[in-house]
């Protein structure tokens, strides 16, 4: 007879650790087996080059339906694996994991361990990077991250705007079909190639569908008024006087401030050192000093905050002389915007109206409350009573108070400021309702004609379900254009639900790649949940091997001011771990391109998705 091992009580807890964790383990394995049998339909309908990687995800899902913490702490006692980075090859890690504590116990490895996964640790990282290369372009020399950027209207007649951009970095240009019209975006393209061609780079582009988004509509307009000040310091006193510029041609100084037109007889006459005097809307005199003057433009000087209307009659003197007179022409209506504190109400009305303030009477009490319109009327038939809405990115936040058939009451509970303005064109998000849209617009389906002949990917805005794919893949084939990539825009509650759903519907199609558009989502899910949700987004992407896009914000205040915050420093370190990062527009865009590539640089050398690359340190050596 065999004598009894005797085991101390250290070998003890740890074979029962041992035991527990091959038990918990297999069942995870199964589980993940399971689900595989149970979607085995749904599978089935991916496209064969994503038929392996909708598998995986499958596993993923079925594991993640498990508290695993506690294994991981048994895992990582016994100096194994915690499974933390299981994403893109989730067999492979479990078998591994589970033959290494079988070969702890001394005991032998069921056969279907000794079965190779289809996908390895080496093939699930491959299959993400040839999939990212398909729709995304190569991967750049500098860094692993791939850089978008969002082209401005102005590039349409500026050729250098392009061109510099690809100088700085730029792989794909993203052109917003939200803006412009397609005369505008062949001339980009245009500019693009012809950088191209003197680069000798290549660059991807990508076309966002507008969606049905919804927005704020139109606000009564203000008085046609245009007002300037000077510059002052903390004293009040002038340092830097206003410029105005009196013109026939205002079309051609768009870019300029304090555009006035007029009927031009003054030009003809006024020289530098002449003084234009007329009398303000509040009737206030005003005396401008001419400092240039050419064939359309008089530009003059002033150090008094003024307000001007149209019809104001200006005169030009020399000395105390009256050389000639001259009338402003139409001014541009002022945008309104309707005023809100936390407490108020207005309506939101269906059909085509102006929104207005609301009307008080002399002491203050409400006669008429504030209304607004907005873009989708089917938004009146699905709003319900108690749910949540946001204006403006956030800025304005509400709860609905009553519904009827064409309007319902919002009391404003938020506010970024004490006082917010909300104003037309903005956006509205109704994280609560459930808004039965079409994710493709007519306008949608008439862009996709153009975009089937000149793009390399297309965005899907505001996909909310499975359907909606289907349909953006079925308009793809009647083009003829399947090889054209398909980005899902993950921007609303709705769509984070549908996730994985929408995961494997897009999974039909061999090109896709996933944008985490952080602005609108973030207002949707909160933003104290932001940060969980968009890691959540990165993991599902990578266990189905499909590339993701970090947008919205990136390094903005850069872009546009010139200068990152440290916040969005950190966020753009951050988004070294998707295939792909999007910078939007602004002043500064190259400059925030030529810093977004250095940070992505120096970030591959440490960060390899959730992992923590350990290369030497500089600064380990005492």
């Amino acid at each position: 007879m065999k004598p009894q091992q005797r085991y101390t009580s250290a070998e003890l807890s740890r074979t029962i650790t041992i035991e527990r964790a091959i038990r918990s383990v297999t069942e995870l394995r199964q589980t993940a087996l399971s689900l595989e049998e149970e979607l085995a339909d749904l599978l089935q309908k991916t496209s064969p080059n994503c038929r392996e990687s909708a598998y995986n995800l499958v596993h993923y899902l079925a594991i993640r339906r498990h508290d695993l913490r506690e294994l991981q702490r048994e895992l990582i006692r016994l100096g194994l694996s915690s499974l933390g980075r299981m994403e893109a090859h989730v067999m492979a890690s479990l078998d591994a994991v589970l033959g290494t504590l079988y070969r702890l116990e001394q005991r032998s490895i069921p056969a279907e361990l000794e079965q190779e996964a289809p996908i390895t640790f080496e093939v699930g990282s491959d299959l993400l990077a040839e999939k990212a290369v398909a729709i995304l372009g190569p991967t750049p020399k500098q860094h692993n991250t791939r850089v978008m950027v969002t082209i401005p209207s102005e590039a349409t007649n500026d050729p250098k705007i392009i061109y510099n951009l690809l100088v700085q970095g730029m792989n794909v240009m993203r052109i917003n079909c939200a803006h412009d019209h397609p005369q505008a975006w062949e001339k980009m393209i245009q500019n693009l190639r012809a950088a191209e061609r003197q680069l000798g780079k290549s660059c991807r582009i990508s076309f966002d569908l507008a969606g049905p988004k919804l927005r704020t509509e139109q606000i009564e307009p203000g008085p046609e008024l245009i007002k300037w000040k000077p510059t002052r310091n903390a004293l009040g006193q002038v340092i830097k006087p206003a410029k105005i510029y009196f013109t026939i041609q205002p079309h051609t100084l768009q870019h300029k401030n304090n555009i006035i037109p007029i009927q031009g007889s003054l030009l003809e006459l006024a020289k530098v050192g002449d003084q234009i005097r007329f009398t303000d809307s509040r009737g206030s005199r005003r005396f401008l000093n001419v400092i240039e003057v050419n064939k359309t433009t008089c530009i003059c000087e002033s150090d008094k905050t003024t307000y001007v209307v149209s019809n104001t009659k200006l005169s030009l003197y020399r000395g105390k002389k009256l050389i000639a007179k001259d009338t402003v022409s139409q001014l541009p209506s002022q945008p309104q915007a309707i005023t809100l504190a936390q407490g108020d109400s207005f309506m939101m009305i269906q059909g085509d109206i102006l929104g207005k303030s609301a009307v008080l009477d002399k002491s203050g009490n409400l006669i008429e409350p504030a209304c607004l319109g907005c873009t989708l009327p089917e938004v009146f038939r699905d709003v319900k009573i108690g749910e949540r809405i946001f204006f403006d990115d956030g800025k304005i936040g509400g709860v609905i108070r009553d519904v009827h058939p064409q309007q319902f009451r919002v009391e404003i509970t938020s506010t970024v400021t004490e006082i917010a303005k909300l104003k037309s064109e903005k956006g509205i998000n109704l994280p609560d309702t459930s808004l039965n849209l079409p994710a493709l617009t007519e306008k949608d389906i008439q862009d996709l004609e153009f975009i089937a002949q000149q793009g390399d990917m297309v965005a899907l805005s505001f996909v909310q379900k499975p359907e909606d794919i289907e349909s953006l893949i079925n308009e793809l084939k009647r083009l003829q254009v399947d090889h054209l990539g398909i980005i899902l825009k993950i921007e609303t509650k709705r769509a984070f639900d549908q996730l994985p759903r929408l995961l494997l519907a897009v999974m039909q199609h061999p090109a896709i790649a996933v944008m985490v558009a952080r602005g609108d989502l973030g207002v949707e899910v909160g933003f104290e949940r932001l940060s969980e949700v968009q890691e959540e987004i990165l993991w599902l992407c990578e266990a189905a091997h499909i590339p993701v896009i970090w947008a919205t914000q990136v390094l903005e205040s850069m872009a546009k001011g010139g200068m990152p915050s440290r916040a969005e420093v950190t966020d753009a370190a951050m988004g070294s771990r998707a295939e792909c990062v999007m910078l939007n527009k602004g002043a500064y865009i190259d400059k925030a391109l030529q810093f977004l590539c250095d940070v992505l640089g120096r970030m591959q050398d440490h960060q390899d998705k959730k992992t923590s690359m350990l290369r030497k340190l500089s600064i380990s050596d005492l």
